[in-house]
């Protein structure tokens, strides 16, 4: 048996013994069969029993519900949305750009509205988030991100010069404050309870082998050992997962991000560090970093690093890279010098969901009865709750500002075939290094962050 609260820090703080449901037995047949026991489907089954009470929603997922990067991510509720404002507004046009983006800011109250409508304790605190500049480039790019984000007239982001920031080398820093905190396990599992509440079934360990239409106008089904479960409509919503289904090998590619949890620290060094409760935090530097300061006054800090896996592989072996936790570690002592030798008590990671367009999307196809929604790209904990109410709406076919937004019905094309994709995965990585490092060592900007950029959603 799996040794559920061995995942993460989040799991093992979790109010909850974690012991999975009953799975399923047998063929099944419901309205809305949901793939995927993460924050997609728990909130796609939440907002169609809100909106249609007695639905027969069938929520299937291969562990427990909050197994995947639902469970485990860095916990910002953020209006962050994998393309930039300027690369949807190329895509789709200005007005369904500032929709998009409208969208996005308001997700972040409305997942704290929802959460404790629905009950449920995650530790909820919006306080923004502060995106230091630790270079003048960095600087220069955080005002050209200022400059585009009033062209637009959205994203309230405002500039704190360096008397109001506090890590080592910041020349000040972009705080935006469309973003909050919150224990992604507590606000997963929470979810899973509330959707039985209202009625939804969730079965754990079951395994779904594919989806695939139905026919005879029936729908679709997903097919699973121990059994069949037929639906009216099936959504998939597996993001980094999504290569176990059959069929879907180069959907998504499956990405790893790690993170390092610390013991608590002391209310004198978090007055020293400048971070409140709520706020969270990362760099101008191109290979991602975030962290947060969590309700119990530890830093919960990530990034990516780990490197991308032959054939779209996951394997519990590749949650945890010691190479990249050093250098976590490294990094936030870099960051904030006041922490001395605070110890690291927890170390985990796992796969998050790249389209190769990043770009996310959400859609229904009527004829084949499939749903889906993901290619988050790590800013899912907000874009799952846009992402279930919009499936609602699909699936209950009703018109809505939600499924008028740009990113409904987009379908991002395929990843390459290995060895292509093992490539091309891994030279981004290689590549956004050697741009941090080709800037600090010339004091210009990256030739080869410049050329990443169209592959970025930048």
């Amino acid at each position: 048996m799996t040794d559920y609260r061995a995942l993460s820090f989040w799991h093992d703080r979790v109010d909850d013994d974690l012991t999975p449901r009953a799975p399923l037995a047998g063929d099944l047949d419901v309205d809305v069969a949901i793939v995927g026991g993460g924050l997609t489907g728990l909130w796609t089954a939440w907002s169609l029993l809100q909106a249609a009470p007695g639905t027969r929603v069938a929520v299937l997922e291969r562990e427990i519900a909050g197994f995947g990067a639902s469970g485990r991510n860095g916990g910002w509720c953020s209006a962050l949305f994998p393309t930039s404002a300027a690369g949807l507004e190329a895509r789709h046009g200005r007005d369904a750009a500032i929709a998009m983006r409208r969208a996005m800011v308001e997700t972040v109250d409305e997942v704290g509205r929802a959460a404790s409508a629905a009950g449920i304790d995650c530790d909820y605190a919006k306080g923004g988030t502060v995106v230091y500049a630790r270079s003048a480039l960095q600087a220069r790019a955080a005002r050209a991100e200022l400059d585009e984000a009033a062209r637009f007239g959205v994203d309230a982001l405002e500039w704190w010069g360096p008397d109001r920031v506090h890590a080592a080398g910041a020349l000040g820093a972009v705080v935006d404050p469309a973003c909050a905190r919150v224990h992604p396990a507590k606000l997963v599992r929470g979810l899973a309870r509330a959707v039985e509440a209202a009625g939804g079934r969730i079965l754990e360990r079951t395994a779904v082998e594919a989806v695939e239409p139905a026919g005879a106008g029936r729908g679709a089904r997903a097919v699973c050992a121990a059994g069949t479960v037929d639906a009216d409509v099936v959504v998939v919503a597996t993001e980094g997962y999504t290569p176990g289904l059959r069929g879907m090998r180069r959907r998504i590619l499956p990405l790893y991000s790690l993170m390092i949890a610390t013991e608590p620290l002391p209310p004198s060094v978090w007055d020293e560090i400048g971070l409140e409760h709520g706020q969270t935090f990362s760099d101008g530097r191109h290979l991602i970093i975030y962290g947060q300061r969590t309700a119990d006054d530890r830093f919960a800090f990530g990034g990516r690093g780990a490197r991308y896996h032959w054939g779209s592989a996951i394997r519990p072996g590749y949650d945890r890279v010691d190479r990249v936790f050093r250098h976590l570690r490294r990094t936030l002592g870099e960051l904030f010098p006041v922490i001395g030798d605070a110890a690291v008590t927890h170390a985990w990671g796992g796969p998050l969901g790249v389209p190769r367009d990043w770009h996310a999307g959400v859609g229904l196809d009527r004829a084949s009865g499939i749903a889906w929604a993901g290619g988050y790209v790590g800013d899912g904990l907000s874009t799952t709750n846009l992402a279930g109410r919009t499936l609602a709406d699909l699936v209950l076919g009703v018109d809505s500002d939600l499924t008028a937004l740009p990113w409904v019905g987009h379908r991002s094309p395929d990843w390459e075939p290995e060895p292509l994709r093992f490539i091309g995965a891994n030279a981004g990585l290689v590549a956004m290094t050697a741009a941090d490092a080709e800037e600090s060592a010339t004091g210009r900007p990256s030739l080869v962050a410049r050329a990443m950029a169209p592959l970025t959603g930048h």
